[in-house]
């Protein structure tokens, strides 16, 4: 994966394309868990999606490195 990626004239990192792959996986589970009520198990909804985004976006950049 390159370092920077060229969006609009303007470099951006390579790794802003994992953070918004894995804020629209977020988003989708943080969907699918709010619908079937799964947050009532949870003691702090938000740093729970907060905890979830943190493990996602780190294995997701750690599988770039392999």
């Amino acid at each position: 994966m390159p370092h920077e990626i060229a969006l609009f004239d303007a470099l951006v990192p390579g790794l802003l394309l994992v953070f918004l792959g894995c804020l629209a996986l977020l988003w989708a589970v943080d969907a699918v868990v709010g619908r079937f009520g799964l947050y009532r198990y949870v003691w702090h909804p938000s740093l729970f999606r907060l905890a979830l985004f943190a493990c996602m976006f780190g294995v997701a950049g750690l599988w770039l490195l392999r």
